[in-house]
């Protein structure tokens, strides 16, 4: 069940980058050869926001920009509780197949290369990952962001099930 919970506007939020991977592309013609670069980079506010983006420029600077400006298009928000995240999650994409479990307080971010830079982007603190398949830059982020766009807290459960919202959470 895929649920998408697509942030509109993100001006006026302050998102910090972090870059996933740079990779270098030599096409061969008949001059000789053309260098371009590739980027890929993660966006996010550490509470709860995360976007990613892919930029193409012939300048390494130029495609780490295009790379933030098609991140910050692409935010979503996800639910965060006290660093971890609310439940188990498994996600595959091409080649690529990740999965997420809440850790308690103290563990920290259990993961490698592209997973902890989105992790660590969206905001958690404690979490145990793994990914298996591909090790490939592009693919693990497009895996781990599919995982956290479905995760889903108690709020959106109980509101899928048709259940009072203040009946469930009496303080």
């Amino acid at each position: 069940m895929m649920v998408r919970n697509k942030v509109k506007n993100t001006n006026d939020i302050e998102l910090k980058d972090r870059l996933v991977a740079i990779n270098r592309v030599a096409k061969v013609t008949k001059g000789g050869r053309t260098f371009s670069f590739s980027a890929i980079v993660v966006v996010g506010n550490e509470d709860g926001l995360v976007g990613w983006g892919l930029g193409k420029a012939g300048e390494v600077t130029s495609a780490i920009s295009k790379a933030v400006e098609a991140a910050k298009k692409n935010v979503i928000k996800v639910p965060v509780f006290n660093g971890t995240i609310p439940h188990e999650q498994e996600a595959r994409f091409a080649g690529a197949e990740v999965f997420i479990k809440p850790a308690s307080h103290g563990t920290g971010v259990v993961a490698g290369g592209a997973m902890r830079a989105v992790l660590e982007s969206v905001g958690v603190t404690d979490v145990l990952a793994k990914s298996k398949g591909s090790s490939n830059a592009h693919n693990l982020v497009k895996a781990t962001i599919k995982a956290l766009e479905e995760l889903r807290d108690a709020k959106m459960v109980a509101n899928n099930r048709g259940i009072s919202v203040q009946r469930v959470f009496k303080g």
